[in-house]
């Protein structure tokens, strides 16, 4: 099944990029505006659930830059692009009630080497809509994520990268629980009593995140032409804000402070006072 679906995701994009291809001969990209059906996206990816039918607000809560229209396969054809995927999100029309923002440029749950970006943005669109959900799935860099946001409360956020858990907020979900998931927590447990000293790798894959956003909301793999009427949504760039940004760590400021200059009129005053 799950070789079926990838198949699926992988002749959607081709189709995309396809359909793109012919529109790049001027130097410039024009999406194609013809409603369509849904296109499955899901694996290697990021994307956000936001639930609402009003795609223009979602866009407009993001700031993001230069907002076109789009249909689904240009769309997701472009974030799934090498070029375009770099820079640009997609921000779709409403699928049973949720729009969905596909894009890898979404901030990302990072290390404590890296300014959180992500649950800012989160906590932002949280105020504005009703619930709010992230996935991240991305085995090249053995990054797995999710979040949910309700009513304005982040009810629970994990991520685990290649240096164990990143994010571990809230309580584990019911749908985290009956999918194993709480185990994940144990990640990186070293040398227990009764084991030869190894350790124990226990780690969420992209089946996973896929199978908790089926609870939780839609499984984007499995969009396809009966999901929904065809729409239009938006394609646009990422606002610069989103980058990655490490930390300055206090002891850096400091060596990038200059060094205090002695007072060269102190020591006269000093040695007159001393006569």
């Amino acid at each position: 099944m799950i070789l079926v679906i990838a198949v699926m995701i992988a002749i959607t994009i081709a189709v995309a990029a396809y359909k793109l291809a012919p529109r790049l001969g001027d130097g410039r990209v024009v999406f194609d505006v013809e409603p369509d059906h849904p296109a499955a996206f899901g694996y290697d990816m990021a994307w956000l659930a936001v639930r609402t039918r009003d795609t223009e607000a979602v866009v407009s809560a993001l700031t993001l830059q230069d907002p076109q229209r789009c249909n689904w396969n240009s769309g997701i054809g472009s974030v799934y692009d090498t070029e375009l995927g770099e820079s640009h999100v997609y921000v779709s029309p409403p699928v049973n009630g949720w729009t969905f923002v596909v894009g890898l440029p979404l901030p990302h749950p990072s290390s404590s080497a890296f300014v959180d970006k992500c649950t800012p943005l989160l906590v932002s669109l949280g105020g504005r809509f009703v619930e709010v959900q992230y996935f991240f799935g991305y085995p090249p860099i053995d990054m797995f994520a999710w979040a949910r946001m309700v009513d304005g409360r982040l009810l629970r956020a994990f991520a685990a990268g290649d240096e164990g858990v990143i994010w571990n907020k809230g309580k584990t979900s019911r749908e985290e629980r009956t999918l194993g998931l709480k185990l994940f927590e144990l990640r990186g447990v070293r040398g227990r009593r009764g084991d030869a000293g190894g350790e124990i790798i226990l780690h969420p894959t992209e089946d996973h995140v896929m199978r908790l956003a089926l609870r939780w909301s839609l499984d984007p793999t499995r969009l396809n032409a009966t999901s929904a009427n065809p729409g239009l949504g938006y394609i646009a760039v990422a606002p610069a804000a989103w980058r990655p940004e490490r930390l300055k760590s206090a002891a850096r400021v400091q060596r990038q402070l200059p060094a205090p200059q002695p007072d060269v009129n102190s020591a006269p005053r000093r040695a007159q006072n001393s006569k």
